[in-house]
């Protein structure tokens, strides 16, 4: 046994194991310190020299929100590298300036809430940009990357604590915290949580987020999936931490339960263990959990679950051993290999969808036209840091051509505003400082106020030009000329105030709206219009000013005359990572904005030499007939500039790859809220139309040659090989992709899905022998009739190519498997949500805790459940429902032979019944089952 002296309790005893000491700690804390532990920012427990602690510090491409720090490419842009090597590395460089950055100010947190593994299953997300792609397989592979580098490689002690988010089908911002994703059982565990469990089982993930939406009728806060499929993947105690604010919507805006008690005793039930709500003020809940444990809700054994979950992370990050922490006096920050890492990333995000005539890479000598909103932009999004370097499109074009060979137009509209009374919008001179947004840091940079100690905009005889942009829908932000934005702070006035659109409610941005024989000028932000009184310009709710609208030059036109005395023109089109798609708002269109449409337009009819590189978090819908180049990049951080200018130079080759199908067009999507990618034909995986560009598209300015591929199986593992061949005249990166396919399933199958990839440097002539182990497992699908994973007997192609359709290798294999089985129906009856087919039907809550139900979304609905097994025959069908309404049963689609109806007036939607009628069936057969009315069905039975 081992001793220990009065001063050195069990806990603080480095030589026992973590669970040991844990269980010590926990046997000292009083209930009320327990209780106190559950908020997301859990107080001292000095008594016990016990620190303070923060769950949650956002790191997504970088350390977010505290002030300078580097700031890497989105997390699609990472994506779009396809580099698991390189985004681990990045990971690293991110914990250690997080650990550098705590050194300095303690509330840099290391519980990181990254990465996002949520998959991009819709290009209209508004969070697009936090994903890393819409396949589970690149998406599991590149997080697993990023948080080994985010926990770093010592056997005990963690750099940082990574949390994955967000817990669980979550891809819409329109009603997120009221909507549900209804998941059927082979989309949840083909898809949805694939990703998820990819990442945990490899091993460096401490604790998952939980999304504000419902599935399949359940807040995800309260979901059983947490206890049935996340916490089987590991041993490890995993920290759930709720999102911020969602424990209050499951009574406030979700009307799940009637009390927060209530809801706060189910969420910490079923799992979640850190509470984010009402910032810093942890009195509301640590309220409601005293609550429930005065109502019999909740136990003290309920919290030390929570509890230790939460001092596993600390103790893992080396909290209580800060003399045996490796990472302690880890200061790198913003360091040469960091600065360098930015770039290499940037750079091999660049993605080159069209080169058709060879116009790329650019002659040294090329006289250069650069056009376009985002040419001299470095954006940054709302999980950013601040930015110390800072590199442009245009700025990395000057330092890679010289200034002399590159001539800058950027294709605002100028206009000046007049008022009725002929008076004009007027900026005053002002010493504006370079303050920038958050550059002081912030726990929650939402509270972040505007500027108020500049002057407001004033009316007058003379008037100000001001720069307007057209970001879409009519939204529009003005520029004055000195650089800043018109901005509203608190107290309403209009000022010149803000460096760039920003904000958790944006403040910069407009719309002019058509009245009389002029326009209203209303403020997004706070909904009312702008006035002019004699104290200055403000926004009120009454006595609108009606502005006539000057156009003082119109963007195209500086456009088309800087293109027309060019070599070449390059136009930087995409989007403001703060307007028209971001987090709480999703995307209506695919469409590039008409401003931009028009500039692109007016650039191609001036020089047919047009560039066009798109600079975005989510994909287009461009008509790029006309143009002989086109490139993508994320929002690349700091290094932007710099790596898009190296890759148009030919300095280096682009090797990119599309983490998402781009689609023609709006009408291939399915509607935003339709979460089954299998019946609606979703992502590169059912798509059965002909998109914009594949998934996995990226061209290079070298070369390759597929070769040799061999396949062959041994120890449950399919093992690929093939050569790939520079056949190129310069050094390039190759990404060879593997998928596979079903040749001939007896279901749904994926039209070829992602295996195995890498990316490899190849010099020119060089041939290099790539290897690839699969598990064949991946072959596998989730087989609703056994409630299980099967794998399908029979032919499946291995394809090997430069993207997922440009396969340059093909194989066939034949795998031994499990074959199909009918439903023993007699037996089991049918689990409603697990039918094969489905119009018109949305999966729900069988209880609060636990089940699924089916309801028809519109009234009425239809399902199919293939080969039934009636055995020598049934007699009677039974069906469990809650609500009122009739189930439909009618085997092999013929005529109905059963209809039930419930009349269960008044009854609530967990109030359920069993009904009975006969029904004559034998041998294996389809039953197809109508819905109509509200009723929730959740199971038929038969008997004989």
């Amino acid at each position: 046994m081992t001793a220990h002296t009065p001063h050195t309790p069990p806990f603080r005893d480095r030589r026992l194991p973590f669970a040991k000491r844990i269980d010590d700690l926990l046997s000292r804390l009083t209930l009320d310190e327990k209780i106190g532990f559950l908020h997301q920012f859990t107080p001292a427990v000095e008594r016990l020299g016990i620190a303070a602690f923060r769950t949650g510090q956002e790191a997504l491409h970088g350390v977010a929100w505290m002030g300078p720090a580097t700031v890497f490419p989105q997390a699609v842009g990472l994506g779009a590298t396809w580099n698991t090597d390189l985004v681990r590395r990045i990971g690293e460089a991110v914990s250690k300036e997080a650990r550098a950055m705590r050194a300095r100010d303690d509330r840099v947190g290391l519980n990181v809430w990254s990465p996002t593994v949520n998959l991009l299953r819709h290009p209209l997300w508004g969070r697009g940009e936090e994903g890393y792609s819409e396949d589970p397989h690149l998406t599991s592979a590149l997080a697993t990357a990023y948080t080994r580098g985010l926990r770093g490689d010592h056997p005990v002690y963690w750099r940082t604590a990574p949390v994955l988010k967000h817990w669980l089908a979550h891809n819409n911002e329109t009603g997120r915290d009221v909507t549900s994703s209804s998941v059927r059982p082979r989309v949840l565990n083909e898809y949805d949580l694939r990703a998820f469990r990819a990442t945990v089982e490899a091993g460096a993930t401490a604790g998952v987020m939980p999304a504000y939406n419902l599935v399949n009728g359940r807040p995800n806060h309260v979901s059983p999936y947490l206890r049935e499929h996340l916490r089987t993947w590991t041993d490890e105690d995993l920290l759930v931490c709720s999102d911020a604010g969602a424990p209050s919507n499951l009574v406030d805006s979700e009307h799940y339960f009637d009390t927060h008690e209530e809801a706060t005793a189910a969420a910490l039930l079923a799992g979640v263990d850190s509470f984010t709500d009402h910032g810093t003020d942890s009195s509301k809940i640590t309220a409601r959990v005293r609550g429930a444990l005065d109502r019999g809700l909740l136990t003290e054994a309920d919290l030390d679950t929570a509890v230790r979950r939460q001092l596993s992370v600390r103790f893992r990050l080396g909290e209580f051993d800060p003399e045996y922490d490796p990472h302690a006096l880890t200061g790198d920050f913003d360091t040469p290999a960091h600065r360098a890492l930015a770039q290499e990333a940037a750079e091999q995000a660049v993605v080159l969808l069209k080169n058709s005539t060879g116009l790329l890479p650019l002659a040294p000598d090329t006289r250069l036209a650069v056009v376009g909103l985002l040419a001299d932009e470095c954006k940054l999004d709302w999980y950013s840091g601040t930015l110390i370097h800072r590199s442009t499109p245009l700025e990395g074009l000057y330092e890679r051509f010289g200034a002399q060979r590159v001539e800058f137009a950027e294709g605002v509209d100028r206009i000046l505003l007049k008022t009725s009374a002929g008076a004009f919008l007027y900026v005053p001179e002002a010493d504006a400082d370079e303050e920038v947004r958050g550059a002081e840091g912030a726990l929650d940079p939402a509270l972040l106020a505007g500027r108020t100690d500049l002057p407001a905009l004033t009316a007058g005889p003379a008037g100000t030009e001001l720069a307007l942009v057209d970001w879409g829908e009519g939204v529009l932000t003005l520029r004055a000329p000195d650089g800043r934005y018109l901005s509203v702070a608190g107290d309403g006035r209009v000022r010149a105030a803000a460096d760039q659109p920003g904000g958790w409610v944006v403040q910069e941005t407009f719309r002019l709206e058509p009245h009389a024989n002029g326009h209203l000028l209303r403020h997004i932000g706070t909904g009312h219009h702008v006035s002019v009184a004699a104290d200055g310009v403000r926004v009120a709710e009454a006595d609108p000013e009606v502005f006539e609208v000057i156009v003082v030059e119109r963007g195209e036109d500086a456009v088309a005359g800087v293109a027309a005395r060019a070599d070449a023109v390059l136009v930087v089109a995409g989007n403001d990572p703060h307007i028209n798609g971001r987090e709480t708002e999703d995307r209506t269109t695919l469409a590039l904005p008409a401003h931009q449409e028009r500039l692109v337009r007016a650039a191609r009819a001036a020089n047919p030499n047009t560039v066009l590189a798109l600079v975005s978090a989510y994909p287009y819908a461009v008509d790029a007939t006309a143009l002989p180049a086109v490139l993508w990049t994320s929002h690349g951080g700091q290094a932007a500039g710099t790596a898009l200018a190296r890759v148009l130079a030919g300095d280096v080759s682009p090797a990119g790859r599309l983490p998402q199908t781009w689609y023609a067009a709006d009408a291939d999507l399915p509607d935003l809220l339709d979460y089954d990618v299998i019946g609606g034909r979703q992502t590169y995986l059912y798509f059965e139309g002909t998109p914009l560009f594949p998934f996995g598209h990226g061209l290079s300015y070298a070369a390759f040659s597929y070769a040799g591929l061999a396949t062959r199986t041994a120890n449950d593992a399919l093992h690929v090989s093939f050569t790939v061949t520079n056949t190129g005249d310069m050094t390039a990166d190759e990404v060879p992709q593997v998928y596979a396919r079903a040749v001939d399933p007896t279901v749904p199958r994926p039209r070829r899905e992602l295996l195995a990839h890498d990316r490899v440097r190849l010099e020119p002539g060089e041939r290099r022998e790539l290897s690839f182990e699969v598990p064949l497992s991946a072959f596998d699908f989730w087989d609703v009739a056994r409630g299980g994973w099967r794998r399908e007997p029979g032919a499946y192609e291995v394809l090997a190519g430069a993207s997922s359709e440009d396969v340059r290798l093909r194989a066939t294999l034949l795998l031994d498997g499990e074959p199909a089985a009918p439903r023993p129906v007699l037996r089991h009856g049918l689990a409603a949500a697990d039918f094969d087919e489905q119009r018109g039907v949305a999966i729900v809550d069988r209880t609060k805790t636990s089940g699924d139900a089916v309801t028809a979304a519109g009234g009425s609905g239809e399902l199919l459940y293939r080969a039934c097994d009636f055995g020598a025959g049934s007699t009677e069908v039974t069906v469990t429902v809650a609500g009122e309404g009739t189930v439909e049963v009618s085997p092999d689609g013929g005529p109905v032979s059963a209809v039930l109806t419930s009349k269960a007036a008044g009854s609530g939607p967990y109030d359920y019944r069993t009904l009975t009628a006969q029904l004559t069936a034998e041998g294996v057969r389809d039953v197809r089952v109508g819905l109509r009315g509200p009723l929730r069905l959740a199971h038929v039975g038969f008997s004989g």
